[in-house]
């Protein structure tokens, strides 16, 4: 496969999952919270949706996904000693997060955060720091186990036990997802290498990872313009844009809102000829039970999507590592 690592995938996944005994040790304090906010910036604010998407229907603490720096300017009446926030930074550097964990601290807001730099300001800033892997992304395992976990104590979440013994087949199965996608993925590149506008489309949770792909990776990493629209909405406006040259990418996934992203597709393939759909039901999963799947389908997702990512970059002879503004110039 193309710049793919299979040694050091596997590692960075399975430092998650090591992770599982400090995480229920921090959720047995957790007792007694009011709210819960998933804070983020950019890519990690979009990458805390599929966790809101699974606590706000299963729990009735009041949880919410934050903006970093929309929070320190606008606060939140929920958001005192009785909240906990949860924060992501592969880097442990992200400005943005700095200060909001600062901003939470001061007013007592417990802070919990994932980061793969043990010494960074994130990790040393937060009450309670989970370290990776240097590097690893996504932080669905980890956010996975720590939301459910949480539900879990509170008898919100059943198979919590029976979840996490089969998230230890997981690295496994997300390498042979890699290599099912390889040749779409390449295909994909090949196709649209010269395409310079794309639709994105998802829904339930996965429609954090559709915002994400638009924005971190096609716009930010490809320079590519992008407008990017959920299952539910994309009937509200956005389908008179869909000419049949569109580049119409749809994320499906196996949670209660699938039947939204079917309908897209049913639409997207009458009206374009340039429609892709991402289906993660096309995946095997071995060792992980239907009743999982659904769980699962922000990673798996991921995986595929980090194979397209790829092939553009050399299809396109345009590193995912060029930037011309972001941490470049001030602003």
């Amino acid at each position: 496969m193309l710049k793919f690592d299979e040694d050091q995938f596997l590692t960075r996944a399975q430092s998650f999952l090591a992770l599982q005994p400090q995480i229920e040790d921090v959720v047995a304090g957790l007792a007694g919270v009011e709210a819960v906010f998933l804070v983020g910036s950019g890519g990690t604010y979009a990458a805390m949706w599929p966790y809101e998407h699974l606590m706000r229907r299963s729990t009735t603490v009041p949880v919410r996904s934050a903006i970093a720096a929309e929070l320190v300017l606008s606060g939140d009446a929920l958001l005192n000693e009785r909240a906990v926030a949860v924060f992501t930074s592969a880097s442990g550097t992200t400005e943005d997060v700095i200060r909001c964990i600062e901003y939470c601290r001061e007013r007592g807001v417990r802070t919990i955060g994932f980061t793969g730099i043990a010494d960074s300001p994130i990790a040393q800033g937060v009450d309670h720091a989970f370290i990776t892997e240097p590097d690893a992304w996504p932080f669905d395992l980890g956010l996975l186990l720590l939301t459910t976990r949480f539900l879990s104590e509170r008898g919100e979440f059943a198979g919590y036990d029976k979840l996490v013994d089969q998230l230890q087949a997981v690295p496994k199965a997300l390498v042979g997802v890699a290599r099912q996608a390889e040749p779409m993925a390449e295909a994909f590149a090949a196709r649209h290498k010269d395409t310079d506008f794309h639709f994105v489309v998802g829904s339930g949770n996965l429609w954090g990872h559709a915002y994400l792909y638009s924005m971190c990776i096609l716009e930010e990493m490809q320079w590519l313009h992008t407008t990017r629209v959920h299952g539910a909405e994309f009937f509200h406006g956005s389908l008179e844009l869909i000419e049949e040259d569109t580049s119409v990418l749809l994320f499906v996934g196996e949670d209660e809102t699938r039947p939204l992203m079917e309908r897209v597709v049913a639409f997207s393939e009458k009206y374009s000829k340039a429609t892709t759909v991402l289906d993660t039901a096309d995946y095997p999963l071995d060792g992980v039970d239907d009743e999982f799947r659904g769980l699962l389908g922000p990673l798996v997702m991921d995986t595929i999507t980090s194979r397209i990512s790829k092939h553009l970059e050399k299809q396109r002879d345009h590193s995912l590592d060029l930037r011309r503004y972001y941490r470049v110039v001030e602003y």
